[in-house]
């Protein structure tokens, strides 16, 4: 069981159960035997059929092409569609060596593709489960406004782990409910910072939306990393 660590509008926190719903299709693949359908991985190439490696060797995009049509230098016999198991993932020199002690960096463009700025990439920590709680801020926005402003990619249900928690989270529930709005949460010591769900992932802004029935609730927060913006004519 995930947890997130939440606090409400009047600063009272808990630790309670974060789930993600998957919907399963209906729909099932077989071969045309009636056998079970199964993903594998083939091996495409290997470094010495790669362009780079064929353009050091035969100079011009020309000559290779001509090789191509005789002799097949970009084809390894003996390994192209081998099937590949417990792979892991490599990074290379422009030469085709193994690097190690791999730095990343972000790096930002001018439209033409020239390099505006360059800084150090920095690995992001999980958020919602740490001593200060993601918060409920209080903002408030109508769901048939909200639906035009962003688009929303992944959604986490909110669940209570005992009798205490149900009576924290169905009283937030039933204000978004009788609201019919989503509210605004996030975290760091102002509730103003994206939420950050596994390390090293991705950063999101978080809505809650709550619904009840009878002493039922529904609690869904809601994430986007992309906002709506009119187009400007």
């Amino acid at each position: 069981m995930r947890a997130i660590h939440i606090a409400n509008e009047k600063k009272r926190d808990a630790s309670v159960s974060l789930e993600a719903k998957t919907v399963s299709s209906n729909i099932e693949y077989v071969l045309p035997n009636d056998g079970t359908r199964k993903n594998i991985k083939v091996l495409k190439s290997t470094t010495k059929q790669s362009i780079d490696e064929l353009l050091e060797k035969y100079e011009t995009l020309e000559n290779i092409g001509r090789e191509i049509i005789n002799t097949d230098p970009e084809i390894d016999i003996e390994k192209t569609g081998l099937c590949l198991e417990n792979t892991r993932k490599l990074y290379l020199s422009k030469q085709g060596d193994i690097l190690y002690g791999v730095r990343f960096f972000e790096i930002s463009k001018d439209p033409d593709g020239s390099e505006k700025d360059r800084c150090e990439y920095k690995k992001l920590t999980s958020n919602v489960n740490i001593d200060i709680p993601v918060k409920c801020t209080g903002k408030m926005f109508l769901k048939k406004k909200i639906i035009k402003m962003f688009v929303f990619s992944h959604k986490y249900q909110i669940k209570h782990v005992n009798g205490l928690t149900y009576d924290f989270l169905y009283d937030i529930a039933k204000k978004l409910n009788d609201q019919d709005s989503l509210m605004f949460v996030g975290g760091g010591k102002k509730g103003s910072d994206p939420l950050v769900f596994f390390e090293g992932g991705t950063q999101y802004r978080a809505f809650l939306e709550g619904r009840i029935q009878d002493d039922k609730y529904l609690l869904i927060m809601h994430l986007t990393n992309l906002e709506l913006k009119e187009l400007i004519k």
